[in-house]
């Protein structure tokens, strides 16, 4: 038979498990319930979105070039045996640019020469045998015929005197082609052949740039051709002088597409001014109708859900993803053809920490609008 006090001794073991197993379920619950009514509210940086603009910027690159920049060669074939100018060498109407030699055009005006003084000398023969023969038809010792055959030989020989002539002149215009001269004022810009090459008669030699106007030559994709018109007028800036900001217009417009970049080149004229140099790089900017009107956000506001373009757009006091269709991208950020309207809030930053529902706290007006002026007195 087991006493009272036994039976009263192994139930303290038991009680004071049960007792702890009851302490931690209740710390355990409490610590649920504190965890279930805390909930994290994070504060985030938003931009309210403006009127919508009708018009869009297009950027292009490009470089200063000359509006006229002529390939010179020689117009007629040869060994160079001198090249007097280099890259960047301004040159005058008439300066000697490269010269071939020009032996063997030297003996053809030897030979041109010859030629014409043996058709002289056949030209004074036919004519004293013209005149002779026009005295004796007078006299009646001569026939008609006989005359005439003499006033015919006389005309064949005028004529190939005459030949003789050209191709004399021919000949020394060949010795001088044998030098390459500008034909108007400029800077060489390239030169493609040189001493001791030989080269055919037009092969480009040395290419000059023209004094005179200067315009910027840019690529633009066949999207954005029909952007551009003649006398479209555009801005145009320069990498190597940031306040240097000139008013430009559309001169040119390629009629067809290249074949390799597809894209189409297009030349805008610029105003004359000493600090623009050729070779230079420059941005042109254009003004172009949207057709449809676009808002602008940061770029760090755009994100990514699975394939589409996302904002994350401020309700109250909590954030929803909301689809959006981008336009393009600019210097000012995205541009977003649908989606979003005037006066949403969009988070501006910190996007990889948003959920669908997510609590957060909002800047009041006064203190967007300060960070607004701080972010632009930086800039």
């Amino acid at each position: 038979m087991i006493s009272f006090k036994t039976f009263n001794a192994n139930l303290r073991p038991l009680a004071s498990l049960a007792l702890v197993s009851l302490l931690g379920v209740g710390l355990s619950a409490c610590s649920e319930a504190k965890t279930e009514t805390v909930e994290a509210i994070r504060p985030v940086k938003v931009v309210e979105i403006a009127s919508m603009g009708t018009t869009r910027e297009l950027d292009y690159s490009g470089s200063v070039k000359a509006r006229t920049e002529m390939n010179l060669g020689f117009r007629v074939a040869g060994k160079i045996t001198e090249r007097v100018v280099n890259i960047g060498d301004k040159v005058k109407t008439g300066d000697l640019l490269a010269r071939i030699d020009a032996t063997d055009y030297q003996l053809g005006v030897s030979t041109a020469e010859a030629n014409l003084h043996a058709a002289e000398k056949q030209v004074e023969t036919a004519r004293l045998a013209d005149e002779r023969a026009t005295q004796l038809y007078a006299k009646k010792f001569a026939s008609e015929a006989q005359r005439e055959q003499a006033a015919l030989a006389y005309r064949q020989a005028s004529s190939q005197r005459d030949a003789a002539a050209s191709s004399l002149k021919q000949a020394r215009n060949q010795v001088g082609y044998a030098e390459l001269r500008a034909d108007q004022n400029g800077i060489v810009t390239s030169v493609s052949a040189d001493t001791g090459q030989v080269v055919g008669a037009g092969t480009p030699v040395v290419a000059v740039a023209v004094d005179g106007d200067k315009e910027v030559q840019i690529a633009v994709p066949e999207l954005e051709i029909a952007q551009f018109q003649q006398g479209k007028p555009v801005k145009v800036s320069f990498w190597s002088d940031a306040g240097l900001v000139l008013d430009g217009k559309v001169r040119e417009v390629a009629g067809s597409a290249d074949p390799q970049s597809r894209t189409f080149s297009v030349r805008v004229s610029l105003p004359d001014d000493n600090r623009v140099l050729l070779g230079m790089s420059a941005t042109i900017e254009a003004s172009v109708e949207n057709g449809k009107a676009f808002v602008a956000i940061p770029l760090s506001a755009l994100a990514k859900q699975g394939d589409k373009d996302i904002v994350w757009v401020v309700n109250g006091e909590q954030v929803h993803a909301r689809d959006i269709k981008v336009a393009g991208f600019a210097d000012a950020g995205v541009q977003v053809a649908d989606g979003l309207k005037p006066g949403d809030l969009v988070v501006a930053a910190g996007t990889q920490f948003m959920a669908e529902n997510l609590r957060v706290k909002v800047p009041t007006a006064e203190q967007r609008a300060a960070s607004n002026e701080a972010t632009a007195a930086v800039r």
